[in-house]
């Protein structure tokens, strides 16, 4: 009997421990269900509040999209706290009010306003912009030009630094002296001198930004908009500064003044009196610095070379016997050469520019590659010599390539 009853015990002790296990097993389940849930609940939360930040953004893109266009204009006088003189980009002048929110410290004569198109009031203030050409102008990247590089021209290197490089590096020197530092100079002489080359290396001695304009893109077809152009040059430098303009082939806008002059000339001629004003302007120019250079001195404007604007002429002439032979050696040493006597090939090119001597370097390669080898020979560069001295004389036009290269 009492076995009997163990028995019983023991089967329903067993059945109740398989029941809780599986109670225990469906609770883990359950439990990790939760958990599982739980977590999908913070991720759609957290995809919805994602969500609601875009269509936020999307609607305020809408908003924008659907407001009026803004008129662009220019602050000329501030009246009081709530009214202002403005002129349109159109060149109309109007008197509105002004948005209560803006700053009144930011608001100067000159500084770019934003016009709603209905009322005309000013309801933002513009960051200054350049013209794309010009903020294009700006060399970020420096020019891998040193004096160096420059041969035959030691001492005009030298009026560039004195001129250029000291104002810019030692200004103390010239207040203890008490004299003003040179503002600019101007760099004459042929085609292909250095002219160019020289500014460069300028470019690359020095730590300040360095501006390229050629004087042909000043020359604009619309009224004022040379002016305008020049302005932003000297606007772009001052904010820049220390900073060095090139104004490259300068003539095209700084010829002399003609009375019998078409619309276009008028237009030129007002691009150089802005040039002018702002050359000796009432605002100083102080770390800007002009490097100007032509080939044509004979037409330039008087005025422009007056002291005071470009307080240096420095030619740049055609290379002497010494010149010729340090540029070509420049040249030559980064080539493949073998037994090369330089000073005969000096004595043949004598009227040659710098330009013309690197031509004959790259010349008398094409002649060697063309022979498949892999040295210049001195037969090379006199033969190259002809070439150059041939293409001189038909002043370097040709119906082919041929006239160099053929």
């Amino acid at each position: 009997m009492g076995t009997e009853v163990d028995k019983s015990s023991n089967t329903l002790l067993g059945k109740e421990d398989k029941d809780l296990k599986i109670l225990e097993q469906d609770y883990t389940r359950l439990k990790d269900e939760a958990q599982r849930l739980i977590s999908e609940r913070i991720q759609l939360e957290n995809d919805l509040s994602k969500v609601k930040k875009r269509a936020n953004r999307l609607e305020e893109e809408v908003r924008i999209l659907k407001n009026p266009p803004l008129i662009v204009g220019h602050l000329q006088d501030v009246l009081d706290d709530e009214r202002a003189i403005v002129r349109s980009s159109n060149g109309t002048v109007f008197q509105v009010s002004i948005n209560q929110r803006l700053s009144r410290d930011k608001l100067r004569p000159g500084t770019r306003v934003a016009l709603n198109q209905d009322t005309l009031s000013v309801v933002e203030i513009l960051h200054d912009a350049w013209d794309p050409m010009v903020s294009g102008a700006e060399m970020v990247e420096t020019p891998n030009v040193s004096y160096q590089t420059v041969g035959g021209l030691d001492e005009q290197i030298l009026q560039v630094r004195e001129a250029i490089e000291l104002p810019l590096e030692k200004p103390e020197l010239f207040r203890k002296v008490g004299i003003q530092p040179p503002k600019g100079i101007l760099l004459v002489g042929p085609p292909g001198c250095g002219k160019t080359m020289l500014a460069k290396a300028v470019a690359s001695q020095t730590k300040a930004s360095f501006i390229r304009m050629v004087g042909s893109e000043l020359a604009q077809k619309y009224i004022g908009e040379g002016g305008r152009m020049v302005r932003e040059l000297f606007s772009l430098a001052k904010d820049k500064s220390p900073a060095i303009i090139f104004l490259d082939e300068i003539d095209a806008i700084g010829a002399k003044r003609l009375d019998s002059a078409t619309s276009g000339d008028r237009e030129v001629q007002r691009t150089l009196m802005q040039l002018l004003a702002e050359l000796d302007g009432f605002d100083a120019l102080e770390d800007v610095k002009i490097i100007a250079a032509t080939n044509r001195p004979d037409i330039l404007d008087d005025a422009l070379l007056r002291p005071g604007r470009f307080d240096r002429v420095i030619e740049i002439p055609l290379p002497d016997e010494v010149g010729r032979k340090t540029i070509l050696s420049i040249h030559l040493n980064k080539m493949s050469t073998t037994r090369i006597n330089i000073a005969k090939i000096v004595e043949q090119t004598d009227g040659f520019s710098g330009a013309d001597l690197k031509a004959t370097t790259v010349e008398s390669g094409m002649i060697a590659i063309r022979d498949g080898r892999s040295k210049v020979k001195q037969e090379d560069l006199q033969f190259a010599v002809e070439r150059i001295k041939k293409k001189r004389e038909t002043n370097g036009i040709s119906s082919s390539p041929d006239a160099l290269y053929g």
